[in-house]
């Protein structure tokens, strides 16, 4: 039940000054931060993590998007992190996320906005989907040993 995810704030929340509200959001929640750094990642980098995505017609705007700026990457942990970040993080499409969200408390673009303006869809932030991507995505991004183990005050109550 307790999981470690990848989050990452990209470059248009670097560039708005979001990273504190953003990870807030997450510690807001009991969620333990226990990795953290910037990086600004190039084309070969951006090809791994979206992997999925290189062969698909917006791949180009994605990875010109991704290395526009830094990237703040992170490893959250807790109960269900998976799900729960995401719930936060809200729907790709900030639209369509739900009010209270990051996405949706922070940015509004439709994919039909984006598509006709040739631009990919800025929405902050990204979360993995599952336990099994959280896991690739972290070794992606991390080493072993720039996650740490430690104990929250909050998990005193909790755990």
């Amino acid at each position: 039940m307790i999981e470690k995810t990848l989050v990452l704030i990209k470059p248009d929340g670097v560039k708005r000054g979001l990273i504190g509200e953003i990870l807030k959001r997450f510690e807001q929640r009991g969620l333990k931060l226990v990795g953290m750094k910037m990086v600004w990642i190039d084309k070969n980098f951006a090809k791994k993590h979206y992997s999925a995505h290189v062969k698909k017609g917006f791949y180009k705007n994605l990875e010109e998007f991704i290395t526009s700026g830094p990237v703040v990457a992170m490893v959250i942990e807790g109960i269900h992190a998976v799900e729960i970040v995401r719930k936060i993080v809200g729907s790709t499409e900030p639209k369509s996320a739900e009010i209270g969200t990051i996405r949706a408390d922070f940015a509004h673009v439709s994919y039909d906005y984006a598509d006709k303006k040739g631009i990919t869809i800025k929405n902050l932030i990204h979360a993995s989907g599952t336990s099994e991507e959280a896991a690739i995505e972290i070794n992606l991004w991390f080493k072993p040993e720039e996650i740490y183990d430690y104990k929250t005050a909050h998990e005193e109550h909790v755990f």
